[in-house]
């Protein structure tokens, strides 16, 4: 009786971590695609002290008013990407001035690369951890705290930003990747979570 209990046991264990990874595998497949279609924005301040982290701010707002200039009209991801790698000194140069305009003269510098981003919940949406492609602003020594968003489709912008469904009506998401990034019961947070942890896990059992 003990061996038939365990063994029922040990069959509700591998079915369990079977579709764990199962839905883990379609989690980190929706990751990519999902990663195949935006650009996200990340400023990282030079310290946590009050006055970095409100500088922070102030090169966000800066940066962000200039990366919508750059765009050509109905932009594609291609587009959006080539106008940023072709714009990232003026990027650069526009945190720049917020800085000194705020009294301060640490140097601000503007790459697009592919960075690691956590599980990040914004208004209305979230988009599950994994890489990105980024424009990525440094101020001074960046040792600060750090500000996530989207650039592309521009989705962080004050006065023209969109919404995931006006992104997913011009064609930046599909149906799907929308309903999964603004899911109303808030269950796609515990999902993306539940991505980042099996990252993890396999990270612990592969390396």
């Amino acid at each position: 009786m003990l061996d038939r209990n365990l063994k029922r046991w040990e069959l509700a264990l591998m079915f369990g971590l079977l579709c764990g990874l199962l839905g883990g595998f379609w989690l980190d497949r929706e990751q990519t695609q999902l990663a195949g279609r935006v650009i996200r924005f990340h400023v990282i301040a030079n310290s946590d002290s009050p006055e970095d982290q409100a500088l922070k701010l102030q090169v966000r707002d800066r940066v962000l008013a200039e990366t919508e200039t750059f765009y050509p009209e109905r932009a594609t991801l291609e587009e959006a990407r080539a106008a940023l790698e072709a714009h990232l000194e003026e990027l650069a140069a526009a945190g720049q001035a917020a800085v000194t305009e705020a009294g301060r003269s640490e140097p601000v510098t503007a790459r697009l690369e592919r960075c690691w981003f956590p599980t990040k919940e914004y208004d209305g949406f979230a988009l599950p951890a994994g890489e990105y492609t980024a424009l990525r602003v440094v101020i001074g020594e960046g040792q600060g705290q750090n500000w996530w968003c989207v650039a592309f489709p521009p989705l962080c912008l004050e006065a023209a930003s969109e919404t995931v469904d006006e992104a997913a009506a011009a064609g930046y998401f599909s149906p799907g990747q929308a309903a999964l990034i603004t899911e109303e019961d808030r269950g796609y947070v515990l999902k993306f979570r539940a991505m980042e942890l099996l990252g993890e896990w396999k990270g612990f059992l592969f390396h």
